[in-house]
């Protein structure tokens, strides 16, 4: 090629437009995309508000969310609060000087579980009562005294005074064992066996005492003392036996004079008391006709 075709070739070219090539998005591509990004800002203020609107309802801080407070120790809540599902906790206690209050609809219920999820301890309140079941029940005072306790084999009362204050008293249906039963003062004591027997026992003696009042013993049937190895004494002032039979000497060894007012006690043979009319001598031979 020679040097006078090069030069008209670079005149040729030269004298030709450029080609300019756009780069971007230009048209609705461009419109669609600005409403897209303004629809995501509108989004995005939207959320904002809502999540300040809903911190400052729930009271969201840095200590918790409302009346509810993460401390060191646990978390705080403040005020009454409803839970609607069981409740799980270590501890749970009031505020220093406070009273805590456990309120339900139908009943509370206490439950302890052992590790293979066996009910072991179980203290329910409802409408119909309260109800405890474990394998022991105790009671003690601020100082550590136990009042009472029960379990399957007794039931320990630990105060100095057990006092029943039903119209009825108290009903055993089996045996007492105690070492001192006493009435209030000025109060009747009484111990009563509507449809069976009463019975008392102690091995080394029962002592019955009435320091300012009256010992009544009364039966339908039979009143029986019996000591197998002692005596049985009575000692008091005066003793009455009252309601005894009289015996009734015989017409020829009757005396025909005023009757008499004093008698003395005779015994017939099986024990039983009768009263012959007291003479110069022993009229029990005579009156012994109550003892046949």
């Amino acid at each position: 090629m020679t040097q006078e075709q090069c030069t008209h070739r670079n005149n040729v070219q030269s004298s030709e437009k450029p080609q300019v090539y756009k780069v971007g998005i230009y048209g609705w591509r461009k419109r669609c995309l600005y409403f897209f990004v303004l629809l995501l800002m509108i989004l995005i203020l939207i959320n904002l508000a809502l999540t300040i609107w809903i911190l400052k309802v729930m009271n969201f801080t840095i200590d918790g969310m409302g009346n509810l407070r993460i401390t060191e120790k646990g978390l705080k809540l403040e005020g009454d609060s409803e839970f609607l599902q069981p409740l799980y906790a270590k501890e749970i206690q009031s505020k220093p000087g406070r009273p805590l209050f456990l309120q339900s609809s139908r009943n509370v219920s206490v439950n302890i579980m052992g590790s293979n999820n066996q009910l072991l301890t179980q203290l329910v309140t409802g409408s119909s009562g309260f109800k405890a079941r474990g394998k022991m029940f105790e009671v003690k005072s601020t100082s550590g005294k136990l009042l009472f306790s029960a379990d399957e084999q007794e039931v320990v009362v630990g105060a100095e005074r057990l006092r029943v204050m039903g119209a009825e008293g108290a009903v055993f249906s089996k045996s007492v064992e105690t070492p001192h039963v006493r009435a209030e003062p000025f109060k009747e004591l009484r111990l009563e066996s509507p449809t069976r027997s009463l019975l008392m026992e102690a091995p080394k003696g029962i002592q019955i005492l009435a320091e300012a009042g009256d010992i009544q013993a009364i039966c339908r049937n039979e009143l029986r003392l019996e000591s197998k190895d002692g005596e049985i004494s009575l000692d008091a002032r005066r003793i009455r036996l009252m309601r005894l039979p009289e015996g009734k000497a015989s017409t020829s060894s009757s005396s025909s004079g005023t009757r008499q007012t004093v008698y003395e006690v005779c015994v017939c043979p099986n024990g039983r008391l009768f009263l012959s009319q007291a003479g110069t001598g022993s009229t029990c031979q005579i009156s012994n006709n109550v003892c046949l």
